[in-house]
């Protein structure tokens, strides 16, 4: 009985912190929005040429080259703003790529940065 209350204590544990290190995307909203292009793609935009979270995810993990990047890499006006991206993608994405793809994709779904 000792051992069951100790799993369920570590397993509130870990739900707490999960939630505590959600990725929050504040600053994405400096260049982003999510129906209309700012400095940086609408997110539906960018919703809708990946498809799915994972899809993203996996561009963030193979290191956000500009070349896998599907608007940036197409369209001159967000290739001119790759470098700053980049520097963001350093900052706030390197490390919580997941995190970061499905808060986008959530973002997206319910209207709301």
């Amino acid at each position: 009985m000792k051992s069951l209350k100790l799993a369920i204590v570590a397993a509130g544990l870990m739900t707490v912190s999960a939630t505590a290190s959600a990725f929050s995307t504040a600053p994405c909203k400096a260049c982003h929005a999510i129906d209309h292009d700012v400095v940086g793609p609408a997110w539906k935009r960018v919703a809708e040429k990946y498809g799915s979270a994972d899809a993203l995810a996996k561009v963030f993990k193979d290191g956000f080259k500009v070349e896998d990047r599907k608007i940036a890499s197409t369209e001159p006006k967000f290739k001119a703003q790759a470098a700053t991206m980049t520097g963001m993608f350093n900052t706030y994405i390197k490390g919580h790529e997941d995190d970061a793809a499905k808060a986008l994709f959530a973002a997206v779904k319910s209207g709301k940065m």
